[in-house]
């Protein structure tokens, strides 16, 4: 009996014409022989989630470094909540679930600790310049598994590498920079819906805005709560999708309207908030002060890093630093440049 099989048979019954079958994969860059249980999509999934990538996620910053409070966002908490919004609107579309999950699990895998405050110095210092998407790619197709990589399939990759939009569209007018999945291009739309509410959220919590500071065209278009925006958001993609048979994925002007009105709200209030900036420059400093440190003493970078062999230095050190939980570069850095006790004998 292949299970495998029963349930790629049961895809083709089940799924809409559109939705990307696992059985119909463009496959990997290497060639593998799949097996008589998982699909290859569900293997894609696996793989991330036991991956050191995945679990290091846990430790590295979303908005607020170092939070002591235990309810604020890591980089792993947004990515589940990604994973589960995503979730619910390929099923609700009869999309490939186990594609769309594994996309979501892994379109972070490449970020910097202590955010988007790493990342931004890694672009500044690094000659190639840095993104978390592109180094996301890099994770899962080499520096994984001593320089192995997971081998994901080509629709698993495709859809890490054009989740992140920035202060772009969420709907690119390109169709070259869409995914090339139906599912890849859900999972790009759960991450902002993902990330607006729960920054917001988080923001509240840390004192940073007041309720009362959210603009009322916000509230009444979204909605008043957490989970009533969440709601809104999901409810309006899926209608509205659904309205094209999926020949377009979209959202209401109205409600697109309303999620570029929250982005920018939170850029202005919480991004660049004056109390958060002054965090991020700390941050950059010590990441900017490791990078340095580690050009020159390119024999200490972690053993474990892989190298190719023409890898040159400033590569190796973006991924080393990359890499790093928020703890793991303030530890090292304490190390490297902060006085140490002397033991006493």
């Amino acid at each position: 009996m292949n299970i495998r099989k029963q349930t790629e048979e049961i895809e083709k019954r089940i799924l809409h014409p559109l939705a990307c079958l696992s059985s119909q994969s463009k496959g990997r860059i290497k060639p593998e022989r799949e097996g008589e249980i998982r699909t290859c999509f569900q293997r894609d999934r696996d793989r991330i989630i036991h991956s050191k990538s995945f679990r290091r996620l846990k430790h590295k910053t979303q908005v607020f470094l170092a939070p002591r409070g235990d309810h604020y966002r890591t980089r792993l908490t947004h990515v589940l909540e990604v994973s589960q919004i995503a979730r619910t609107i390929a099923r609700a579309l009869r999309l490939n679930e186990d594609l769309t999950e594994a996309i979501a699990l892994g379109h972070d895998l490449g970020h910097t600790p202590f955010g988007h405050a790493g990342e931004e110095i890694l672009r500044e210092i690094h000659p190639n310049g840095f993104d978390h998407y592109k180094q996301s790619l890099r994770v899962v197709d080499f520096l994984e598994k001593g320089g192995k990589g997971l081998n994901l399939t080509i629709e698993v990759r495709d859809g890490i590498l054009k989740h992140s939009k920035g202060k772009g569209l969420i709907f690119p007018e390109k169709r070259s920079d869409r995914a090339i999945t139906l599912e890849g291009q859900v999972v790009r739309v759960s991450d902002i819906i993902a990330y607006v509410n729960h920054d917001l959220d988080d923001a509240l919590r840390a004192g940073v805005v007041k309720y009362s500071d959210i603009p009322k065209n916000i509230i009444k278009t979204l909605g008043d709560t957490h989970a009533k925006r969440i709601d809104t958001m999901v409810k309006d993609f899926i209608k509205n999708s659904i309205s094209t048979n999926l020949e377009e994925l979209n959202m209401s002007e109205q409600v697109l309207s309303g999620i570029y009105s929250l982005r920018d709200f939170l850029y202005e209030h919480v991004y660049e908030n004056e109390r958060i900036l002054k965090e991020f420059q700390k941050a950059k400093k010590i990441l900017n002060d490791l990078y340095n440190y580690y050009l020159e003493h390119i024999e200490d970078v972690f053993v474990e890093i892989p190298r190719e062999e023409k890898t040159d230095r400033h590569q190796l050190v973006c991924d080393f630093i990359a890499g790093m939980t928020d703890r793991f570069a303030l530890m090292t850095y304490e190390k490297l440049f902060l006085p140490q006790e002397w033991a006493v004998i």
